[in-house]
């Protein structure tokens, strides 16, 4: 990526999101500017996105006995990079539902994808978005932190599973100030400073989502780590990958 690039989404970043208008607007506003540029910084931002797909990907293999034929859905999609972890194996899948709120990053997905027949590009709200039938699989890929009433879309993404159905996450957080054994704890600084580093652009960081996700799914695979943010070398970020599953 170009440094003019980068400048770009920095500039935006910097700006924030507007505090006016409907969640709607206040996205194009904030992600019109950079939309081109969106992918190439985030590559440096967005870890573990990979890693979570490869998981889902072998929990919805060994629940189904294959892809072929599997219906998946990516709430928060934007411009539908994700979907190209997934490789030759997008393919093989009956239909994928890539759904966001934000129109330039739509616009993103629906050229990346004007070929590939089984990709529906729909710009929904992913608290009250529903398919025609049950799905075998929904993930967030650092969309969670980003949607105000993040319950009513975790609610919505479980709903729409399939009995055995499999939901995946990877995205920002912070710990709980004493978390359960076995959690990562992270230091005061971490849990005061990223939250409202992240707020200025519309992401909340939160102990609560993966206290939520937790306790839905039982069953699941968790992973916390800390990664490098562009320009900031002295600081890590705290995300985690998580891949949990209904029962049936």
């Amino acid at each position: 990526m170009s440094l003019a690039g980068d400048a770009r989404v920095l500039l935006s970043m910097l700006r924030g999101q507007p505090r006016h208008g409907s969640h709607a607007q206040r996205l194009a506003a904030f992600y019109g500017p950079q939309a081109g540029q969106y992918d190439a910084f985030r590559e440096r931002l967005l870890h573990g996105r990979a890693e979570m797909v490869e998981t889902l990907v072998a929990a919805l293999t060994e629940q189904r006995g294959g892809l072929d034929g599997a219906h998946v859905v990516e709430l928060g999609g934007g411009t539908g990079r994700n979907l190209r972890f997934f490789g030759e194996r997008l393919d093989r899948l009956g239909r994928v539902d890539l759904v966001d709120l934000c129109g330039p990053l739509l616009a993103e997905a629906r050229r990346r994808f004007a070929d590939q027949v089984n990709v529906h590009v729909t710009e929904a709200d992913a608290c009250t978005w529903r398919p025609e039938t049950p799905v075998d699989a929904v993930y967030f890929s650092y969309a969670l932190t980003m949607i105000p009433d993040w319950r009513a879309a975790l609610d919505n993404a479980l709903a729409m599973l399939k009995p055995g159905g499999v939901l995946g996450v990877v995205d920002f957080y912070v710990s709980a100030p004493r978390p359960e054994a076995g959690l990562a704890r992270h230091g005061a600084f971490a849990r005061l400073f990223w939250p409202r580093w992240f707020a200025h652009d519309g992401v909340r960081p939160s102990p609560e989502h993966l206290q939520a996700l937790r306790e839905r799914l039982p069953l699941h695979q968790l992973h916390e780590a800390t990664a490098p943010v562009p320009y900031l070398p002295l600081l890590r970020v705290p995300y985690y990958r998580f891949v949990g599953r209904l029962p049936g």
